[in-house]
């Protein structure tokens, strides 16, 4: 079993016990209507072709760009649920993350297994299935659906990492890189985005706490070809009906790599 793989199964494990058991919302202070994450522009790929890809390799840049999908996808229906900005936006990174993935899967020969499947629909057994999990956990409550794209980000992380490492060919690495900035970004606009509109501080679900402390605190950073990154305002909340700054779109890098989504948070209104 891959190390991606392995990282799936535990997931789907996890949210299954977390689905039977009680879901008990911390309070805040006020009901924020704020969003998050300006999406970025997209990733250009100026690195030549590599060599012939490994099984490995080849394995999970499929599995990547289906993985990619499953975000976006589980972030465009729990937007529709929840009419949160912070999904409709990383949704569209995602989708870029996607774009990006299926560059490369044309540029070596093989085969899209996305395809025109529709929103929710996948090859990959794992991922059909952590798919319908994470929804049904989304659509109980806000707190559960922000905690669900958080866990999205920490899964994605962590895959990314181990493809990271699992190949030396320069372009998919450039590709993989600029998706793992995104997903910092993604996960630390999960986080703000918790607290702001349930009072809750999110707790790393996959991640070590000092993996995770690292990813929040400005893992992804953009130079080298990467993208820079623009972060956006944090909203500060006022005391009368004052609403935050929202976040800023991602900058082009210095190679045409623009950084795949930002965390800046626009607090909601509170009284």
């Amino acid at each position: 079993m891959k190390p991606m793989h392995l990282v799936t199964a535990l997931v789907l494990a996890m949210f299954t016990l977390a689905l039977a058991t009680p879901t008990i919302l911390a309070q805040g202070n006020g009901n924020g209507n704020g969003n998050g994450n300006g999406p970025g522009n997209g990733t250009g790929i100026n690195a030549a072709v590599g060599g012939e890809l490994t099984e490995t390799e080849s394995a999970e840049l499929l599995y990547m760009r289906e993985e990619e999908k499953m975000a976006r996808d589980v972030y465009l229906t729990l937007g529709e649920t929840w009419n949160l900005r912070v999904f409709e936006n990383i949704a569209q990174s995602e989708q870029q993350h996607m774009d990006a993935i299926l560059t490369l899967i044309e540029r070596y020969g093989l085969e899209d297994p996305v395809q025109d499947n529709a929103i929710g629909v996948f090859e990959n057994e794992e991922l059909q299935a952590l798919y319908d999990q994470l929804v049904e956990a989304g659509s109980q409550s806000v707190s559960g659906a922000l905690t669900a794209g958080g866990a999205i980000e920490e899964i994605d992380i962590l895959d990314l990492q181990n493809a990271i490492a699992d190949t030396d060919n320069a372009d998919v690495q450039q590709v993989y890189t600029s998706l793992l900035n995104g997903s910092y970004n993604h996960l630390r606009a999960f986080s703000v985005n918790l607290t702001s509109q349930t009072g809750e501080t999110y707790v790393p679900q996959y991640m070590s706490a000092d993996e995770y402390a690292a990813a929040v605190a400005g893992g992804g950073n953009g130079n080298r070809g990467n993208g820079n990154r623009n972060n956006g305002n944090a909203g500060q909340r006022w005391n009368n009906n004052g609403s935050g700054n929202t976040g800023q779109r991602g900058g082009h890098g210095a190679h045409g790599q623009g950084d795949c989504g930002n965390a800046g948070n626009m607090n909601g209104r509170s009284s």
